[in-house]
């Protein structure tokens, strides 16, 4: 029996296109997010014990164009004029790298970058601290939570990747943010 598949490297990645035809500013998303030459599958949203985060650059020069690729895609599309539009991943990653980590994917309309990436981020590290133990109100400011977290000791590292975008009229514009599995 084949060994399963268990990304040893994930890379974040975020793009943005715009075009008259919606397919066609989807391409251009994933082209922006270097990401278009391979064929996407949607998985959800663990990360996998002992993976390691890097580069796009990095990730990106492990593959072939072609290539199957496990991704927790967020995407987010509109052709309505100066609307704000925004996808992002969040990644909570835990301090004993045996144990898995999460990913979060968030799309909204109306956020800013960093509002949307903040929600990814406590997204992510609150489905890890639940899985952790630790406790926390969950009403709690991402600030107030962070703060828990890092207390805890069990939570090394959050990040994300938000791509935001303001729709211009006659053109559909599409975003995504990725964490691509890397062999």
């Amino acid at each position: 029996m084949p060994e399963p598949f268990i990304a040893k490297e994930i890379f974040l990645t975020e793009g943005v296109g715009r075009h008259k035809e919606k397919l066609a500013s989807f391409e251009e998303a994933l082209r922006d997010a270097k990401i278009a030459r391979f064929n996407l599958v949607y998985v959800s949203s663990i990360f996998p014990p002992h993976c390691k985060l890097v580069s796009p650059a990095k990730g990106l020069a492990k593959l072939k164009s072609g290539q199957v690729l496990y991704t927790v895609l967020s995407r987010n599309e509109t052709n309505e004029n100066r609307r704000l539009i925004a996808a992002t991943i969040g990644l909570a990653v835990p301090k004993d790298r045996a144990q898995y980590g999460y990913i979060s994917e968030h799309h909204s309309y109306g956020q800013t970058d960093e509002q949307a990436g903040d929600y990814a981020e406590d997204l992510a590290a609150s489905m890890l601290a639940t899985t952790l133990g630790i406790e926390f109100d969950p009403s709690a400011s991402w600030d107030q939570k962070k703060e828990i977290w890092k207390i805890s000791g069990k939570i090394v590292k959050t990040i994300n990747v938000t791509q935001s975008a303001i729709g211009m009229g006659g053109y559909w514009t599409t975003i995504v943010a990725a964490a691509v599995a890397v062999g």
